[in-house]
């Protein structure tokens, strides 16, 4: 009974008539590639994702998702879905010195969505 579905059909059925969907790029500067995806981000939450088709990045603060999209097509040869960016504030440390606190850069992050049957090797 479809009330408020106009389409009509299952949820199976809606998602295998998807078309692929494309982030926008921009063409990266020879070479500036790796200067924009600094390097994987390895943690225990970004691994799980990695099952599901999401990668995460470390990028640099000025990033943008068109330039973090072309970097991405560029080096591992694959057009993602969707680019999200999250910024990560400093935290406040204690050193142990006679300073007291110090506190620790701030990061930026990247959400890499890739297509259905795309994936990303490392190493």
């Amino acid at each position: 009974m479809a009330i408020f579905n106009k389409k009509g059909g299952s949820k199976q059925e809606q998602r295998a008539g998807r078309k692929i969907r494309n982030a926008r790029a921009v063409k990266p500067r020879e070479g500036s590639e790796h200067a924009t995806i600094r390097a994987p981000w390895l943690s225990e939450k970004a691994l799980i994702a990695t099952e599901r088709g999401v990668y995460a990045f470390a990028v640099p603060t000025r990033a943008t998702k068109a330039e973090i999209a072309g970097a991405i097509k560029a080096i591992y040869n694959v057009t993602p879905r969707k680019v999200a960016i999250v910024n990560l504030p400093g935290k406040k440390k204690a050193l142990r010195t006679r300073r007291g606190m110090g506190q620790r850069a701030a990061r930026r992050k990247a959400y890499v969505y890739l297509n259905a049957g795309d994936t990303i090797q490392f190493g």
